[in-house]
């Protein structure tokens, strides 16, 4: 049953005073079927974890936290496209990004059809277990080039997944990341952003 449809069905049941209900009831059918009205989560922290023998890993209990009543069992993982690490999307996320690709992808080109191609590679599902853990692909981890220890790093609408030791060498607090956000953040004004 759709949504219009399961509102109407309850405006007949309650009568004429349901109908001032009718758009309110669309709008959160619509939240409730569909996901696309929330936000994405924000995953905040840096986490450093360690693989079991199985290659399954713990997602920290903060990310769960940040998921709050969102909280998802499944997620899409990948390699990310300009670093040597992995990404990995929440499920309402995932479905989010491959809508704007629908939206912009033309199947009957050949250049969309390489890009798609190229993206998806090495992408798997993976589902977390009655112990928060993530069985993470031996063969995705090998092409990060991962060992047992890892570190989980917190973005909007999605979790990097690195080798800490490549982690590590990661400077953020160097002249050039200054130079980075001067040149990306320096230029944006407030009125955008209210």
């Amino acid at each position: 049953m759709d949504c219009k449809a399961l509102v109407e069905k309850v405006i007949n049941k309650v009568g004429k005073n349901g109908e001032k209900w009718y758009k309110v009831g669309i709008f959160v059918l619509f939240l409730l079927f569909t996901n696309r009205g929330l936000s994405m989560i924000t995953f905040i922290g840096d986490y450093t974890c360690r693989l079991d023998d199985k290659g399954r890993v713990s997602l920290p209990m903060a990310f769960i936290r940040q998921m709050g009543h969102g909280m998802q069992e499944r997620f899409v993982i990948k390699r990310d496209i300009f670093e040597k690490c992995l990404v990995l999307y929440p499920m309402d996320e995932w479905e989010r990004q491959t809508h704007i690709l629908d939206s912009n992808i033309n199947p009957y080109n050949r250049e969309h059809n390489k890009f798609l191609r190229g993206l998806l590679k090495d992408t798997a599902e993976v589902s977390l277990d009655a112990n928060n853990r993530i069985l993470l692909p031996r063969r995705l981890m090998e092409n990060i080039g991962a060992d047992k220890e890892i570190v989980m790093a917190g973005q909007p609408g999605k979790i990097e997944i690195w080798p800490r030791s490549t982690y590590d060498e990661i400077d953020s607090g160097s002249d050039d990341f200054a130079a980075l956000a001067e040149k990306i953040m320096g230029n944006i004004s407030k009125d955008k952003n209210e």
